[in-house]
């Protein structure tokens, strides 16, 4: 079982990799109580609001690859929901001029996926960055 939600979820960062909105739609359960919050914003609600930010996004994105670490699957007991977390360690980049170009950055996140007809189908995202503390910053003085 864990196999076939996992390929779902690699689908869905292959879809933002090559700017693929069919597929991305294809991940979506569509329903009026979806929601999906990126790094830095408020939860966005309904699959089709959730597809038009996905769009912009990947319209506005230059190149972006993830790699993606930790990554966890469970299940409830009836096996119909999926809790995929992860850390996502991403390199992206505008115009690629030079190797100068490129920046990177980590987010954690937690999706919600729902089997419906035998499909994995995200019904909920959840992105925030991750804020590296160092340790010389946090001690008190």
């Amino acid at each position: 079982m864990s196999g076939d939600v996992l390929a779902v979820h690699r689908s869905f960062y292959e879809s933002i990799e090559s700017g693929d909105v069919d597929l991305m739609a294809a991940l979506w359960i569509d329903r009026p109580d979806t929601s999906c919050a990126h790094p830095g914003t408020m939860p966005v609600r309904g699959t089709p609001t959730i597809l038009r930010s996905w769009t912009m996004l990947m319209a506005q994105a230059g190149y972006l690859q993830f790699f993606l670490t930790d990554v966890h699957a469970s299940y409830t007991s009836d096996g119909a929901v999926a809790i995929v977390t992860c850390t996502e360690n991403i390199l992206s980049g505008a115009g690629l001029e030079s190797a100068d170009g490129f920046a990177g950055g980590r987010v954690t996140s937690t999706s919600v996926l729902v089997l419906r007809q035998g499909r994995w189908l995200f019904h909920t995202r959840h992105a925030s960055p991750v804020i590296d503390f160092d340790a010389e910053t946090t001690e008190e003085d």
